[in-house]
């Protein structure tokens, strides 16, 4: 293991400010399969943790053997919703999600036909694949709302349904040092929106009656916005970086047309952005595939660190981003989990990870990861050429 001057947090505070740091930081992001494949290769003894444990044990140990310089929390973690809210027969259960967003504990409701519910409504369905399972929607819960009054009579989530008050000693518990940098995850719009309504009707609708997916939009920006307020207000100094995901894009395109999304979502991110800019918080946000022609007004409207960074996608070359934005923009991901981390050799891994710190490590600005979630058919020995530690450090 090579020695280093900075903590992790003053690691990527340097990289955030566009200096070269000690070594390029690095983050992990991992299915649950990967976590816990990396658990046997270290010889780690998993165990369920208790619905009161805020993180996984195990997987933390994970994270601190491959230097990993940040840390996730998430408002999922924090959910307290009044128990009207079960549906007949459900249980609640805290660490079965296979959700791929973050690796802790997560508020679920589990229907007796083994689908699951979320704080919000989304309904869950898990369907299995030759090396491990995805979380797939089974209906969606208002797709058969024909007007605002439909969407009003909604049970929708309440900011009173979260209780912060656990989060400072939360955050002691995972760093009492205070050496890693926090990032702390709130949820999305366009993507919880259209999760609610069903992808296809919320997409015409956007075009034919406009206001029922922006008031849908609406709803949950008001909750994300409130409890982004009440959680930086209760962890003060703790956080430092404000997270949030939205995929407005595929692989080869974006899903709306710009105007639409200037028009319908850019001010509800906007509206979490201010938030955290209030509280003197850096912000990342997420968004797969090809988001490069938003890239100039997520600068302006004061993004800091882009993730994931699809290199395949058009416009999201590196050398390109590094040109273009990589003085006004950080960039987060940018290793391939579509060719090269479950396709390639250890070597090829290598050889990328070198590519990548190398250009977009340049006068600071990155963060290395998967340029997603390391999938579950990836091989060990890919997953450690990754974090190999020699490759931090640029030439």
């Amino acid at each position: 293991m090579q020695t280093h001057s900075l903590t992790p947090r003053a690691r990527i505070q340097a990289a955030l400010q566009h200096i070269e740091p000690d070594r390029v930081p690095v983050d992990l992001l991992m299915t649950p399969e990967v976590w816990h494949k990396l658990a046997r290769h270290f010889g780690l003894a998993w165990r369920k943790p208790a619905d009161n444990e805020f993180f996984d044990p195990v997987w933390e140990q994970i994270a601190a053997r491959l230097e990993s310089d940040m840390r996730l929390l998430s408002y999922d973690q924090f959910c307290n919703p009044p128990e009207s809210i079960l549906r007949p027969g459900a249980r609640v259960e805290w660490w079965d999600a296979l959700t791929r967003s973050t690796p802790n504990r997560m508020w679920r409701q589990w229907l007796a036909d083994g689908d699951s519910l979320d704080i919000w409504g989304h309904h869950y369905r898990i369907v299995e694949n030759p090396t491990g399972a995805y979380e797939e929607f089974g209906s969606w819960p208002l797709q058969d709302a024909a007007s605002i009054q439909d969407l009003q009579t909604f049970q929708w989530a309440e900011p009173d349904w979260w209780d912060w008050t656990p989060l400072p000693r939360a955050i002691q518990a995972l760093d009492p040092e205070r050496k890693l940098y926090l990032r702390f995850r709130i949820g999305s719009i366009f993507e919880q929106a259209w999760q609610l309504r069903g992808m296809q009707e919320f997409l015409m609708d956007l075009a034919s009656q406009p206001e029922l997916p922006i008031y849908i939009m609406e709803r949950l920006t008001e909750v994300h916005v409130e409890n982004l307020e009440r959680a930086l207000k209760v962890a003060a100094d703790q956080l430092d970086m404000v997270y949030f995901y939205d995929d407005v894009a595929t692989a080869r395109s974006l899903m709306i047309s710009p105007q639409m999304w200037r028009a319908m979502v850019k001010p509800c991110h906007e509206k979490i952005i201010a938030v955290a800019k209030k509280y003197d918080k850096r912000v990342m946000y997420h968004c797969d595939g090809a988001i490069a022609p938003l890239i100039p007004e997520l600068i302006e409207m004061g993004i800091d660190l882009l993730n994931p960074i699809q290199p395949d996608s058009p416009g999201m070359e590196c050398e390109r981003l590094k040109r273009d934005f990589g003085a006004r923009l950080c960039f987060h991901g940018g290793i391939d989990i579509i060719k090269t981390l479950p396709r390639g050799t250890p070597d090829e891994v290598r050889a990328e990870v070198r590519d990548r710190v190398q250009i977009l490590g340049a006068h600071g600005g990155y963060v290395m990861a998967s340029s997603h979630h390391i999938q579950s058919d990836t091989p060990i020995e890919n997953i450690l050429a990754l974090y190999d530690p020699a490759l931090r450090q640029r030439e």
